[in-house]
């Protein structure tokens, strides 16, 4: 607590004093901003993507300033591109001309709902509804007309960890949010169109009147592999960073009224020939969402005897190390302003993970009796309450429980700096007395102008029995702009630290990390678009000052006007092991291993039909040497089809035996439209021997509610079938507007 007591007094001091002095270099930062004042309609206009003969679009003024960040940095955009932004009293419209002069070649490449739009011809906009140059909404769509929307949270940024798996949601781009609204496209001779309409109870927002919101545009050029922004950025930003975008103003904004209920109903055939191979279990759940705002920026969720069987399955791993995997987190609930409740190091040190709720230590699943989260904005003040309640599984040994997570978080204005607390608990609701768990924890970040920012946490946990080095925190110092990428951090675990409802991906460390990055960008290099050379490093060291881990890494990236990338380097590792630990079969023994190893990374052109992404490392492993080839192969057809074969293949060779680990998986999906598809993902690795199939029919009404049909294998080797089950799940939802 000590510990806890002397941060907090640190953090309070490095966030109060400087703010004025910060404030005026902000202000003068955003003299230059591109502004645009939108239309106020008393009706809106027929969303049906035909803006050219729209009477009512053609009397908005268009914006049409675009600037290229690739690939001529600092040009107008090569294609004639017209925005238009209005609203009435309960919707907001934007709508985009992308005049093409080679119109039939535009590339659309998925129709699939929150598909990336980075390879093909489409156009993306993000708000910054509370202007708070940190937070926003982002929508998007292709030729076609494919939904995509996201919530970004602290500006898109995660965690720079470059070896590791990432996801879910930790302080960055949220694609599971999904709200409900409209857009539709056209193509004709000129290019092609697009016309979005949002309902005002989709966002969150302050109202009153004369409103700003933060805004950027961006519309991507498959023939060029062009971007272009309305906002100029540096290299190396895009359009997340909102501390960098234009403004929107003249909005007279009023409390739009959201009431929603969701309800559920689910129907399961379970055949699991591992407990009983004659029988067919069916199960009946009905359950349901309410969603209410309280105010336009505050809304409450409440939940009961929540699913989530339309969600897909996880990628299988394979564990070659001995430290903990990361599984992200894919299930809507948890996910809807997921970063509001994010805290710590993504990936290695997350003070709240909410697959701790619902999901057991093994995958299995936990049944979740229902809670409520209440998340938004006061003021300038971030405010997020979440309590679950989930049953007991007598089979595992699991007792019911309460998770239950406070968590502020104040954003000083036109600053990009914020001051923050979270407290999280998990308390056991069984007979035990002293089953619960408890973290508490301040965390802030201070940013210098649009260039520099210092960042970071500190935490405490409680549980019975433990009394000493129970603390863990992080600082981060960061400098960014016009291709530099400059960081130096610290991160400190102690032995008794205990996040029950967090992650950690090893325990008891003490880290120092950095990385020098530099992007340049070459005028006059032939096919040669841009180099990315870097050095980073980070090492892990037990409290008795034992480098456990250390890994450096030099490398360079080479881009090229195409869209293909080579990515060469070179790892220095040190690797020491305290006590035998097992990969598979194959024993490593207690020694103290320095490797080097070579890496290359191959990316194609994704607009292309078929590209590949490969990540090949040759060298030193612990006390022998391994080849690793993983990577994705992609191949569609149209904008319907969609195929990807991903697989990572590692052969090991160590003095105490060989291992050859392989991993595949196949993604398959068909469009019908952008609300109706079919997806599988065939799964397979060779360690565990366990083949999954997980195939998926949806049709979808609005944000993510409607019919879904899943079907599920599991299955090893073992002719004894210790684990060979098939479930058949049938769920349909519906998302009815009270208020409406």
């Amino acid at each position: 607590m000590k510990v806890l007591l002397r941060s907090a007094v640190f953090f309070s001091a490095l966030f109060s004093l400087p703010l004025v002095a910060q404030n005026n270099i902000i202000q003068d930062s955003i003299q230059n901003k591109p502004q645009y004042t939108a239309t106020e309609l008393a009706q809106g206009p027929k969303v049906d993507g035909d803006i050219l003969n729209d009477p009512i679009w053609q009397s908005v003024p268009p914006i049409g300033n675009l600037v290229q960040l690739r690939p001529n940095y600092g040009q107008a955009v090569s294609e004639k591109t017209e925005i238009r932004i209005a609203y009435t009293s309960n919707t907001f419209y934007v709508s985009v001309v992308c005049y093409d002069t080679d119109a039939t070649n535009i590339v659309v490449s998925d129709s699939r709902r929150d598909a990336s739009l980075n390879d093909e011809d489409s156009f993306l906009f993000i708000i910054d509804t509370y202007n708070d140059q940190q937070n926003g909404f982002l929508f998007g769509t292709n030729a076609q007309g494919m939904e995509y929307d996201a919530q970004i949270d602290n500006e898109g940024k995660g965690n720079f960890n470059t070896n590791r798996q990432q996801g879910g949601v930790i302080g960055g781009t949220n694609l599971n949010w999904d709200a409900t609204w409209t857009v539709k496209s056209e193509l004709g001779d000129y290019g092609w169109s697009a016309e979005f309409a949002i309902p005002f109870r989709s966002l969150r927002f302050a109202s009153g009147k004369n409103k700003t919101w933060g805004l950027n545009f961006r519309r991507n050029i498959s023939k060029n592999s062009e971007t272009a922004y309305w906002t100029s950025l540096p290299l190396g930003f895009d359009m997340k960073r909102l501390s960098l975008a234009g403004k929107l103003n003249g909005l007279n904004l009023k409390n739009p009224g959201n009431l929603k209920l969701i309800p559920y109903a689910l129907g399961q055939f379970v055949n699991d020939k591992s407990v009983s191979p004659n029988e067919t279990d069916t199960n009946f759940e009905v359950g349901a969402d309410i969603k209410y705002s309280i105010t336009p920026s505050l809304t409450l969720d409440l939940t009961y005897n929540t699913d989530f069987a339309q969600v897909e399955v996880d990628d299988q791993q394979v564990n070659l190390d001995r430290f903990n995997l990361f599984f992200p987190e894919k299930r809507a609930f948890f996910l809807e302003n997921a970063g509001q409740f994010s805290v710590g190091s993504p990936g290695e040190v997350d003070l709240f993970f909410s697959r701790r709720i619902g999901i057991g230590d093994d995958g299995s699943l936990v049944p979740i009796i229902g809670g409520a989260r209440l998340s938004g904005k006061v003021g300038q003040t971030n405010v997020g309450l979440l309590s679950m309640f989930t049953e007991d599984v007598e089979t595992a040994g699991i007792e019911k429980n309460n998770f239950s997570v406070a968590r502020v978080n104040h954003d000083f204005q036109g600053t990009r700096s914020s001051l923050g607390g979270i407290f999280i608990n998990r308390a056991g609701l069984g007979s035990m007395d002293d089953d619960y768990n408890r973290v508490y924890a301040m965390d802030g970040k201070w940013g210098i102008g649009n260039k520099a920012e210092i960042n970071g946490f500190v935490a405490k946990s409680t549980t019975p029995g433990v009394e000493e080095n129970d603390h863990a925190f992080k600082i981060l110092g960061n400098y960014n702009w016009n291709g530099w990428d400059l960081r130096a951090g610290y991160t400190e675990v102690g032995q008794g630290f205990n996040p029950e409802v967090g992650f950690l991906q090893r325990t008891a460390f003490r880290k120092p990390e950095f990385l020098i990055f530099k992007a340049h960008r070459f005028k006059d290099a032939g096919k040669l678009l841009e180099i990315r050379p870097h050095v980073s490093y980070r090492g892990y060291w037990n409290f008795d000052d034992e480098l456990i881990t250390g890994f450096l890494h030099v490398d360079n990236h080479w881009e090229f006007k195409s869209g293909f990338e080579v990515h060469t380097g070179i790892n220095f590792t040190t690797e020491r092991v305290l006590q035998d630990f097992n990969i598979s079969d194959v024993t490593v023994p207690i020694g103290n291993y320095k490797n080097e190893e070579l890496q290359l990374i191959l990316i194609t052109n994704r607009n292309n039909a078929f590209s590949l992404d490969t990540r090949t490392i040759i060298g030193g492993y612990f006390n022998g040497n391994r080849i690793t080839n993983s990577g994705t192969a992609r191949y569609r057809i149209g904008d319907r089809f969609n195929s990807s074969l991903i697989f990572s293949h590692s052969d090991i060779k160590l003095d105490t035996g060989n291992l050859t680990a392989l991993v595949g998986g196949l993604r398959l999906s068909y469009s019908f439209t952008p609300r109706m598809f079919v997806q599988s993902l065939i799964q397979r690795n060779n360690v565990s021997e366990i083949t999954s199939v997980n195939a998926r029919f949806g049709w979808l009404q609005n944000a993510n509610t409607g019919l879904f049909v899943v079907f599920n294998i599991v299955k090893d080797d073992d002719d004894l079938d210790l684990l060979n089950n098939q479930i058949i799940t049938v769920k349909y939802t519906h998302r009815i507007d009270l208020l409406n």
